[in-house]
């Protein structure tokens, strides 16, 4: 099978409705057209083989998650998605992993709205690289850069389970079957949370997605507003949705490394944000709009930095770091 045979059979598809979709696939150039009083949010994401999944997932699985991790940068800039472009190389033409990942990847695509326009497919080590399109209102797009001291420290969902997983994967802890399977699929199908970014235009002063570990993404955050954040890891751990039953739990998996899961475990693909106090409500009506848990971990202070304290104020040392390709 040629490259372009591979493209008409696996990827191109009838041409959107969307009006934010002039042209899509067919020419040197896809055509994006915002609606009034919009503008472009754009980003990328490059997923490599061994580095940022194992080859024995299942390719519906990896389809889903090379788009999702796109997804949720639009998320946490409270955009909505329209459109992406798609780069893979591949060492071979495996028609049934392709049959698999377009499936996952179009599956998600369809969800949200989100038209594949273009790309490039190239023989080497297998690589995905998705270039993701959205658009959000001049002047309401989420930053890291707008937190403030005083302003409550916000997560989404669950995290931490995704490298409860990739431990298990590893042999460093053993888990019932249906834990690890909970904790697998939030590695490998993580859900974006769009309609919860969208949701906190106006609400949130800041937000981030959680990728590398909320310590190290909270951290950009606190960069980019010249601030620091005070964390009480008794309500932190509580977001590891694997501990909240302790039944299975062996001599291996104690609190400290539960919280490590939640603090640096990455890949999880949830929003920290922040908000002031008067916004409180605010924050539960976007949360309830999205159908989705939000938990306050911490609040947003001037020393920069980030300081953990437990449930009466002591401050609790640590290491914990963050994923870097690089380090």
């Amino acid at each position: 099978m040629g490259e372009f045979e591979l493209i008409q059979r696996y990827f191109a598809r009838p041409q959107a409705a969307s009006p934010a979709v002039a042209l899509g696939i067919g020419d040197d150039c896809a055509l994006l057209q915002p609606a009034p009083g919009m503008q472009l949010a754009v980003s990328s994401d490059m997923l490599i083989d061994g580095r940022h999944f194992l080859s024995t997932v299942n390719p519906a699985h990896l389809g889903h998650k090379a788009l999702a991790v796109n997804l949720s940068d639009l998320a946490a800039c409270g955009a909505r998605p329209l459109a992406f472009t798609l780069a893979l190389a591949m060492p071979t033409v495996d028609e049934v992993w392709l049959a698999g990942f377009s499936q996952g990847l179009f599956a998600l695509a369809d969800a949200h709205g989100c038209t594949l326009v273009g790309g490039d497919t190239t023989r080497g080590p297998l690589a995905i690289c998705i270039t993701v399109f959205g658009e959000v209102p001049k002047g309401q797009a989420l930053l890291r850069s707008g937190a403030r001291a005083g302003d409550d420290l916000y997560v989404s969902g669950t995290v931490g389970d995704a490298r409860l997983a990739l431990e298990a994967f590893r042999g460093t802890v053993s888990l019932p079957q249906a834990v690890f399977e909970a904790a697998r699929a939030r590695m490998e199908q993580p859900t974006p949370r769009v309609a919860l970014g969208q949701a906190l235009r106006g609400v949130a002063s800041a937000a981030i997605d959680i990728s590398d570990g909320l310590l190290g993404d909270l951290g950009h955050i606190l960069a980019a507003s010249q601030v620091g954040a005070r964390i009480d890891t008794s309500i932190a751990i509580k977001l590891l949705a694997a501990r909240a039953d302790y039944s299975w739990a062996d001599s291996s998996f104690d609190s400290k490394w539960a919280l490590e899961c939640v603090l640096a475990g990455g890949d999880d693909y949830e929003l920290a944000f922040t908000a002031p106090p008067a916004q409180r409500q605010a924050v539960q009506a976007a949360a309830d709009s999205a159908q989705m848990l939000v938990t306050r971990i911490g609040v947003i202070e001037q020393e920069m930095g980030t300081r953990l304290v437990d449930q009466y104020g002591a401050a609790v040392t640590h290491a914990y770091g963050s994923f870097d390709h690089f380090a």
